[in-house]
This record gives structure tokens, sequence and C-alpha cells, in this order.
């Protein structure tokens, strides 16, 4: 199986701290070692929140020339979706590492999933193809189409939610559905088996990560203003509060909070949903 990290910010945040901890599990302190990749969001006057940056490689997140240039870069991101791949259906190429990125609406879309959907071959007769040969990608060109059918022109996040609400489930039925995906105006998590959250706001404080002997003062790098949600199959720090998911919790992160939530039941009932403002954050 692979690994997920996500960011959702108020503020153009840094994701460098969470990322040195993550890439340590491709091929390090995990055996996630058949690729990683990253897509964060970069904002200015003229296209708030609609440009991005996308790297993806073949080997290793610990051992990458790239992954070990971002550790240091100056990310500065409203919203962040990175992976470590440990490669299950697809050879390990370029094409199929996640995140994979396409365009709707006149936006890009950033996807990436942990998990096996078996058997599973949808129908697709639009625009959305895949290039390579991951159940992963198939998944998002499907979640894309439906997406694209259900709404006349550009929907609202919440439109947008209600919408993954009715689609995610069906592709839930085929297996395990760990995803994230991004528009780069919020970021919505999935869970069949396993993610964590953590909500951090002022006042900072000091965290430690769990793969990687580093202590930071997040007060240093955040300032009073500044509140984010961090997503990831598996807590990077050992001293916060991180949320478990629960199998078939749908969540959905605007402006470093926790927007919205729907929980979908094993007996295939309406999902139940939560919306969820303010939410408080873990310290």
């Amino acid at each position: 199986m692979c690994q997920l990290l996500g960011m959702n910010s108020r503020l153009p945040a840094s994701l460098t701290l969470s990322f040195t901890g993550f890439a340590q599990r491709g091929g390090c302190t995990d055996h996630h070692a058949d690729g990683w990749g990253m897509a964060f969001f970069e904002s200015d006057c003229a296209s708030p929140g609609k440009g991005i940056r996308h790297f993806v490689d073949t080997t290793s997140a610990a051992t990458s020339p790239i992954a070990q240039m971002l550790k240091s870069y100056p990310i500065k991101s409203h919203n962040v979706v990175a992976h470590v791949r440990k490669a299950t259906v697809g050879q390990v190429t370029l094409e199929n590492c996640h995140p994979f990125v396409r365009e709707l609406w006149g936006r890009y879309w950033v996807f990436a999933h942990n998990g096996d959907l078996r058997n599973y071959a949808p129908l697709l007769h639009g625009s959305f193809r895949p290039v390579g040969n991951t159940d992963s990608e198939l998944a998002f060109c499907w979640l894309l189409q439906e997406l694209a059918k259900s709404h006349a022109s550009v929907p609202s996040v919440a439109e947008l939610t209600c919408t993954l609400r009715e689609l995610v489930p069906q592709l839930a039925n085929y297996g395990t559905f760990n995803f994230l995906l991004s528009n780069g105006q919020a970021l919505w998590a999935h869970a069949t088996t396993k993610l964590y959250y953590v909500l951090r706001a002022h006042p900072f404080g000091e965290v430690h990560l769990k793969d990687d002997d580093v202590c930071v003062d997040l007060a240093e790098l955040n300032s009073p203003q500044d509140r984010l949600a961090v997503v990831v199959t598996e807590p990077l720090t050992s001293d916060e509060s991180w949320v478990a998911m629960e199998p078939g919790e749908l969540l959905v992160f605007e402006e470093g909070r926790l927007a919205s939530c729907s929980l979908q039941h094993a007996d295939s009932k309406p999902a139940q949903t939560t919306s969820l403002h303010p939410v408080p954050f873990a310290r």
C-alpha cells in the first residue's frame, strides 16, 4: 500500500517539516520505495490558487535528489498533496506516480490514492482518460467525468462536496479507497481504512517528527494568524493530537478548518453530514 500526505491552510504555509518526515517513509523508515510525487498550488494576484508545481519521480523519496531539493525549497501553499508509492497495480513508471493532475472548469485538480480497487473497469466516455495503467488514475478520471456531468457550471465547494458524497461510495465498493483531492480551493479526504488529521493554530507548540530526528517549534514557522490542517496515512509527529478518520468518512478542509464531514455506513444508508464552523484546534 501507499501513503498519503495533504495540507490545507488559511495563509500560504510551508510543508517542509511534514515532507521531511514523510519522505523518510519512501524507502527508509517504511517500504514505499516505488516512486513518489508532490503537487502544490501557488497563488498570485493574477491567478489565486490556480497555478501548480508538480513533481514526480520513480526513485524512492528517501533517496531522490528532487525530494531532497523540496525538503529545503521554501514551499508556501494553501493546498498540497503528496504521495509515496508501493506499487500494487501498474509498473514503476513516471506516468503511474501519484499525484495525478487534470483540468476541469478552468482549474487544476490533484488526486492521490492509497489502496486497491478490484475488478474496476468503468465506462469512460468523456475527455478524461488515464495515461498510465493504475486503478488510481482510472478512478480519478471517472470522478472528474462524473463531476463534469453533474454540474452545468462551476460549482461551489459545498456543491462539489455533496456530489462527491454520492460518487465516492460507488468507488469504495470496489475495495480500499483512501484518497486526497484538491482543486486549489479546498482539500477533500476520504478514508476506507486509515487516514489521520491534525488541526494547527495559534498558540503553536513544539513538535517531534516520528520518522526523523527533528524537533521544531511551530511558532517559529507560523504567525498568530496562521491556521492549517495536515492529513496523512500515519501520524507524522509524536506529540500532537492526531484524529483517526472513520471508515467511510469524507472530510473537506477549507482555510485550515474542517468545514464539513459525512459518514457512509456499511449498510449503504444515506450519509450523515455535519457542518463544522468553527472547529476546535489541536494544540
